[in-house]
């Protein structure tokens, strides 16, 4: 498969997985869209085994320690066909093509994304180990940033090394940690029914809400560092879409109506462009 038909196919498997992301993913421009691309690919591609349905703990476990490994040393594309050859008929295509989404990747940016999302697939075998249990909010910030703040580090490394743009880390973490934690309040009757509590012992949905709120209004202040237009659209979307979904779960609704997707994306378009 040559290099742009890699490009086409992997922003075709990034839309039918995700079209909340896809939407500011294809706004970027080339560089910056085909290194966030791979790097989401690459994460999607490791999470789906996280939260397979079919597989038990210790395989997860197993298969993610595993990809970790791999990572680190270069991913050997027959080695991780191998791999995951016993699950091959369950898994989904963007967890089968990791090594293409890889690929994706412009080479000055390869490194970041290929050690993060390694060192991601080893945090989430820990917590697959524990069995997802969260007894402080110690350890729901250790499973948080494992999950979603690391995406805001690895992002504010892009960042910089694009253009020289300089981020505060804590705040990139607490950003990827908001989007996350409204997820977890969105998820959180799903989750239940495989037996999944994001909560910390004492903690009510309420709590939830607090640390999600807590976390966005960080990630407003780490959008305040930046200033190139097109990482502002970026980053501005996914948060605008959270806050909105966290407003909407306060008012009992399950998840933003589409049209309300689609009119927030068109308002930071005119505000941004």
């Amino acid at each position: 498969m040559n290099e742009t038909t890699l490009q086409k196919d992997a922003m075709r498997v990034l839309k039918e997985t995700s079209r909340t992301f896809y939407i500011p993913i294809k706004l970027l421009k080339p560089t910056l869209r085909q290194t966030v691309g791979s790097a989401y690919l690459c994460m999607r591609a490791i999470d789906e085994i996280e939260d397979h349905e079919q597989l038990d703990a210790v395989k997860k476990a197993a298969l993610l320690r595993a990809t970790a490994e791999l990572l680190r040393n270069g991913l050997d594309r027959h080695a991780y066909t191998e791999l995951l050859a016993d699950e091959k008929g369950s898994l989904p295509e963007v967890t089968l093509r990791l090594a293409d989404w890889l690929d994706v990747c412009p080479p000055d940016l390869y490194e970041n994304v290929r050690n993060v999302t390694a060192i991601m697939a080893d945090g989430m075998a820990k917590w697959v180990e524990k069995d997802f249990v969260i007894e402080t909010k110690e350890d729901l910030d250790d499973y948080t940033y494992y999950v979603a703040g690391l995406v805001g580090v690895m992002l504010s490394d892009i960042w910089e090394q694009y253009d020289g743009t300089k981020t505060d880390r804590d705040l990139a973490i607490s950003y990827g940690r908001g989007l996350q934690a409204v997820n977890m309040l969105r998820n959180q009757e799903e989750d239940a029914e495989r037996g999944v509590r994001f909560l910390p012992d004492g903690w009510t949905r309420d709590d939830l809400f607090a640390y999600a709120k807590e976390n966005l209004a960080m990630a407003d202040e780490y959008m305040k560092s930046i200033q190139t237009k097109n990482i502002i659209l970026f980053c501005k979307i996914p948060l605008a879409l959270a806050k909105k979904t966290l407003a909407a779960l306060e008012k009992g609704e399950d998840k933003m109506k589409r049209d309300e997707v689609n009119e927030t994306v068109d308002e930071i378009l005119k505000e941004t462009t």
